[in-house]
């Protein structure tokens, strides 16, 4: 193809797009680092002590965790903060670190309520797993990061950037690791730009339809992979849709769409600028912090770490999938992953083995690992 046709492609592809995506989404983590008033948010003695309040009253009901709603966790005053929260995350710069919270002091059921009521300000929890999990641990379970059935969050190993199965991710660190395990943010949209600027014809490539496995969670009657673009143009936003691992595991499956070698060079393309510190955001949970991401407009990391001895102190986290009210609408091949693309009501994963959705508190046992993929 001559250089002049070539360029007539990218511009059929690209040309109902800006050139450039500005706005508050489109940051630079070399900026943002130095700008910490505008992500990290340091709980207030007033704002531990209303939540302590409303988990101690939610508990004292003995209703499954499952049943937090906004009217039986009482958040007078820290609730307009998480409307706040909310409108950062849709239509700010996506993420957010709240940081102060005492978790040391309390049970982890008393923990998980503060959290899961939270997350009931912000959107409804969504199943993360075959086993209809709301509520996640995220530990190193032992998993073999080698196996294509085994999701990465389940291993001590780097995750690399990915977006969820949800609108909104939230991660409350209860214990960190003794080395590595730092979290990584980059803006979809600043990767956009750079790519726009410098490979347009790979960028378009990012367009097309692209087969991602489903790591052993598949919906009844559904491919075990699904086929969805990297990148999407929507109702004038762009919406990310990445997993690098799990699009190249989807080539184990013959019926899958077969990347070419421009799809190989525009993904490797998108995870070397990803990689760039001029693009991403480096942080260290520590216990205590409460993260939020957004999905749509951000991919996240995790490094590899080296773990403690004892059980007792090794890395945990919890993790909510939200569904967000108010949120944007997404095309209809994210139906595939998300089932239902109803605004608020969409999201998570759901097999034909999924039973009741459920909270589990304590770390699943070793039992029901099977259930457990990420």
């Amino acid at each position: 193809m001559s250089s002049q046709k070539k360029w007539s492609a990218v511009i059929s592809v690209l040309d109902h797009i800006p050139s450039k995506i500005v706005g508050s989404a489109a940051w630079l983590g070399r900026n943002l680092e130095q700008r910490t008033d505008e992500w990290l948010v340091h709980l207030s003695s007033g704002q531990i002590a209303e939540l302590e309040e409303a988990a101690t009253y939610f508990l004292s009901l003995g209703y499954d965790l499952g049943k937090i709603t906004k009217e039986n966790f009482p958040l007078p005053e820290f609730s307009n903060h998480l409307a706040r929260l909310s409108d950062k995350l849709l239509n700010g710069i996506g993420f957010e670190v709240l940081r102060g919270l005492p978790v040391a002091r309390y049970s982890l059921e008393m923990t998980a309520a503060i959290f899961c009521g939270i997350g009931a300000y912000l959107g409804s929890a969504r199943s993360q797993n075959a086993a209809g999990h709301i509520l996640g641990h995220v530990r190193d379970v032992g998993s073999d990061s080698n196996d294509p059935n085994i999701r990465i969050y389940q291993t001590n190993r780097r995750q690399n950037f990915h977006t969820d199965s949800a609108d909104v991710v939230g991660l409350l660190c209860i214990r960190d690791a003794k080395e590595g395990g730092e979290s990584l943010l980059v803006s979809a949209e600043s990767i956009y730009n750079q790519m726009r600027a410098s490979r347009p014809d790979l960028l378009e490539h990012l367009f097309d339809p692209i087969a991602t496995d489903r790591r052993g969670e598949v919906p009844f009657g559904k491919e075990p992979f699904m086929t969805i673009p990297p990148l999407s143009w929507h109702h004038g936003k762009l919406t990310i849709f990445y997993q690098r691992e799990y699009i190249d595991s989807a080539q184990r499956f013959s019926t899958a769409m077969r990347l070419t070698r421009e799809h190989i060079q525009a993904l490797d393309y998108f995870d070397q600028l990803a990689n760039d510190p001029v693009l991403h955001i480096r942080m260290r949970l520590i216990p205590g912090d409460i993260q939020f991401v957004y999905n749509h407009s951000q991919l996240h990391d995790r490094t590899a770490y080296i773990d403690w001895p004892e059980q007792e102190n090794r890395r945990h986290l919890l993790r909510l999938w939200l569904a967000m009210p108010g949120d944007r609408e997404l095309p209809e091949c994210f139906r595939q992953r998300y089932g239902d693309i109803e605004v608020g009501n969409r999201g998570g994963i759901i097999t034909s083995v999924t039973g009741t959705l459920r909270v589990p508190v304590d770390f699943p046992d070793i039992a029901e690992k099977n259930n457990m993929h990420s």
